[in-house]
C-alpha cells in the first residue's frame, strides 16, 4: 500500500504489519469548516479501502448480483416481503453503520451523537405523523420478534397469563407459541379461529379471557386473510382487566394507507416491523400510550438490546416519509385490490381458500383439499417455476409446521413493481399450471421461462 496523502486538515500516521495483517491507524484532525464538506468523508474511505465489493470480495458480490437477478425474474408472492426504494437502501448502507449509540436522544452513553439524535427524533416524529397519533414511539427494536418480546415484557412479568392467536390459526410464534420464549416464560393461552368459518370467534375469545384472566391479550397475525377488529378485542380486554397489544407487522402499510382499521387510539401497545407492507428496512417499532413509555424504553435498553442500528433508524425515517405521500395510499389500495382479484381467480380455478377469500394483502390456500398435495410440495414446485411463496399451516392442520397443508401468498411485492388486477389472472394461471405439473421438472422449467418473460414487463 502506497503513502496516504495529507492535507492541512488531515494528519495521518500509517503503520504496516507483516504477512497476514495490515493495520491502518488514521489520526484525523479535521478543521471545523470542513465538517460541512461531505467530500472529506469520501476521502477518508479512499484511504481505508477504495476497492468496490466486486474487487474486495468477488464471491459475495457475485451472489448478491445473482440474488438481484432472481428477484427481478421471480413472481414474489411471499406476503412478508417487498421491494424497497433506492433511498431506503442508501440510508441502510450509509456511514451510520460506523456509529455506536446506546441510549436515547439526549441521553446516550457515548459522545458524538448530535446527528444521530436528530435522525432518531425525525424517525419518531414521522412515525407519529404517518399514523396520526400522539403515542410514544420506540424505533430501536432490531426486528419484529424482539419488538414483540420487549412489548410483552414491558407489561407482564414471568408467569403472567397472556393470550394470543394460535399458530395454525394464523398467529405468530412470538404470540405465545409453546416453542417460543413467549410461550415458555409466560403462561400462554392460545385462542383459535372458528372450526367452520375459520374466522375469529369473539364470543369464544371472550369466554376464554373471562376464564383465564390474562394480563395481556395479543391481537395480531401472520396468516389471517381478514381484517382484525381491534375495537372488539379492546372491549374484551377492558372487561377482563387485561392490556391489549396489537401486532400490525403485516398490515402497518395498510393501516398507514387507510385500507385497514387502525389500532392507534385503541390498543395499549402496538408493535410492527417496517419491511413488509410498509416497504421499509428490516427494522421494527413499538408504539404505546404515554403511561407505558418508560417501561417500554427500559425494556429495550438495558433490558434486551444494546446500541440501536442507526442506519436502520435512518432508513425507517425515509420509509415513513415515503409512506406519508399520497402515492402510498394508492399503493395500499392496490395491494388489497390485487389480493382480492387473485383470490377470485384462484377460486374460479378450483382452489379452496381459507375464509373463502381475503380482505387484506394475503391469501391462505388449503392445498390438500384443493389439489391433494401438501403445502411443501406446492411451494417447492412453484419456486421451480419462479413463483415464490411459502408453505404454511392452516387452521386445525393435521400436518406439522415443516410439512403443512397450505401455502400463503401475498401481493405487496408484486404491487410495488406495478402489477394490477388484470395481471392476477396471469399469475393464477401460472400457479395452476405449476401445481398441475408439480412432479414434472421439464414442464416446470417451461413455466419458469414463461414467468421470466412475463416479469420483463415490470423491470
Amino acid at each position: 500500500m502506497g503513502p496516504i496523502p495529507t492535507t492541512p486538515a488531515i494528519k495521518v500516521s500509517f503503520y504496516k504489519l507483516t504477512n497476514k495483517h495490515d493495520l491502518i491507524i488514521i489520526y484525523l484532525i479535521i478543521q471545523k469548516d470542513y465538517l460541512k464538506q461531505s467530500y472529506f468523508i469520501f476521502n477518508i474511505y479512499k484511504m481505508i479501502n477504495n476497492s468496490k465489493l466486486e474487487n474486495t470480495d468477488p464471491e459475495i458480490s457475485k451472489l448478491i448480483k445473482e440474488e438481484g437477478k432472481r428477484q427481478i425474474e421471480t413472481i414474489r408472492l411471499i406476503a412478508s416481503e417487498n421491494y424497497i426504494s433506492k433511498a431506503v437502501m442508501e440510508a441502510t448502507g450509509s456511514i451510520l453503520l460506523n456509529k455506536y449509540s446506546e441510549g436515547y436522544p439526549g441521553k446516550r452513553y457515548y459522545e458524538g451523537q448530535e446527528y444521530i439524535d436528530q435522525i432518531e427524533n425525525i424517525a419518531i416524529n414521522r412515525a407519529k405523523k404517518l399514523f396520526n397519533t400522539d403515542y410514544h414511539f420506540n424505533v430501536q427494536p432490531y426486528s419484529g420478534s424482539p419488538a414483540n418480546f420487549a412489548a410483552i415484557n414491558a407489561l407482564c412479568s414471568p408467569g403472567d397469563v397472556i393470550m394470543g392467536l394460535e399458530l395454525s390459526s394464523g398467529g405468530h410464534m412470538t404470540h405465545g407459541y409453546k416453542l417460543s420464549l413467549t410461550g415458555k416464560i409466560f403462561n400462554s393461552i392460545q385462542y383459535q379461529v372458528d372450526s367452520k368459518t375459520n374466522l375469529l370467534d369473539f364470543e369464544e375469545i371472550y369466554s376464554m379471557a373471562k376464564k383465564s384472566k390474562p394480563k395481556l391479550i395479543i391481537a395480531g397475525f401472520s396468516a389471517y386473510p381478514r381484517e382484525f377488529d381491534f375495537k372488539e378485542f379492546k372491549k374484551i380486554a377492558d372487561d377482563v382487566g387485561a392490556y391489549l397489544m396489537a401486532d400490525i407487522a403485516h398490515i402497518s402499510g395498510l393501516v398507514a394507507g387507510g385500507v385497514h382499521n387502525s389500532p392507534f387510539g385503541v390498543a395499549d401497545i402496538i408493535t410492527s416491523t417496517t419491511h413488509k407492507s410498509l416497504r421499509g428496512p428490516r427494522g421494527a417499532f413499538i408504539a404505546c400510550k404515554d403511561e407505558f413509555s418508560k417501561k417500554v424504553d427500559k425494556t429495550i435498553i438495558p433490558g434486551l438490546q444494546g446500541g440501536p442500528h442507526n442506519n436502520t433508524t435512518a432508513a425507517m425515517a425515509v420509509a415513513f416519509l415515503e409512506a406519508s405521500q399520497p402515492e402510498f395510499k394508492i399503493y395500499a389500495q392496490q395491494i388489497v385490490k390485487n389480493a382480492k382479484a387473485l383470490s377470485n381467480e384462484l377460486i374460479d380455478l378450483g382452489y379452496d381458500l381459507i375464509t373463502g377469500g381475503t380482505s387484506n394483502h394475503l391469501i391462505l390456500i388449503n392445498m390438500i383439499k384443493s389439489k391433494n398435495i401438501t403445502g411443501k410440495e406446492a411451494s417447492s414446485a412453484l419456486i421451480k417455476a419462479n413463483i415464490e411463496c411459502n408453505a404454511n399451516t392452516i387452521p386445525f392442520d393435521k400436518n406439522g409446521p415443516l410439512n403443512p397443508s397450505g401455502i400463503r401468498i401475498g401481493t405487496p411485492a408484486i404491487t410495488t413493481i406495478g402489477m394490477k388486477e388484470h395481471d392476477m389472472r396471469t399469475i393464477a394461471l401460472f400457479i395452476d399450471k405449476a401445481i398441475k405439473n408439480y412432479n414434472n421438472d421439464k414442464k416446470l422449467l417451461e413455466i419458469k421461462n414463461d414467468v421470466i418473460n412475463f416479469m420483463r414487463k415490470f423491470n
